[in-house]
């Protein structure tokens, strides 16, 4: 019986540091990430909270960095050369790593207008010809596969990206949102915006 229990104790250690684990003298690729990501992964202003993100999409963004179709300016400036000697396995673990992480919400946002952020989001715009935003990030926008999570990213950051794919750039090869954006006027994304930054 003792020994069944000294396993149960063994796995719920190893269990509680495998991402640790995962990045076993991956020291350095971290520290790179954390410099402009936040020691935590928790982001800045312009550069995304890492924590808590979906892990599938990570990996599919390190791999649009490398082929170079993640195209807005910040992208081509840092993203591009800092993953371009990025192994795949090295990829996967970071992304394995970050995913890890819990996440903390921006709460920056503009709290007045993220009710109407919030029809937005579940509702879409039909007047507009405007899906839920829901329907591909989850309801409490928490992402799905390599969809990502929306919920808690900073205000700035989501409100930048909501106008550059509106612009035209993008953030991988097939993505709709371009599309979607383009059809977002200012407020919109600024309700959009201040909502998704309170987290869920």
């Amino acid at each position: 019986m003792k020994r069944i229990e000294w396993r149960i104790v063994v796995l719920a250690i190893v269990g509680s540091i495998a991402p640790a684990m995962a990045w076993d003298g991956g020291g350095a690729q971290v520290r790179n990430c954390t410099w402009c990501h936040g020691a935590g992964g928790q982001g800045y202003r312009v550069a995304p909270r890492l924590a808590g993100q979906r892990r599938d999409y990570l990996e599919s963004q390190i791999r649009s960095f490398r082929e170079h179709t993640r195209d807005n300016p910040f992208s081509k400036q840092f993203m591009w050369g800092a993953v371009a000697a990025l192994a795949p396995q090295d990829a996967r673990d970071l992304a394995v790593y970050f995913a890890s992480i819990p996440p903390k919400p921006a709460n920056d946002g503009d709290s007045s207008i993220a009710a109407r952020g919030r029809t937005i989001y579940l509702e879409g715009i039909p007047e507009a010809n405007i899906a839920s935003c829901y329907a591909c990030h989850g309801p409490n926008a928490e992402g799905v596969r390599d969809i990502p999570r929306l919920g808690g990213l900073a205000y700035f950051y989501l409100k930048t990206r909501l106008e550059q794919w509106g612009q035209g750039y993008h953030s991988g090869m097939a993505t709709p949102m371009p599309v979607v954006a383009r059809s977002l006027g200012p407020r919109e994304i600024e309700a959009l915006a201040s909502y998704l930054s309170f987290g869920k």
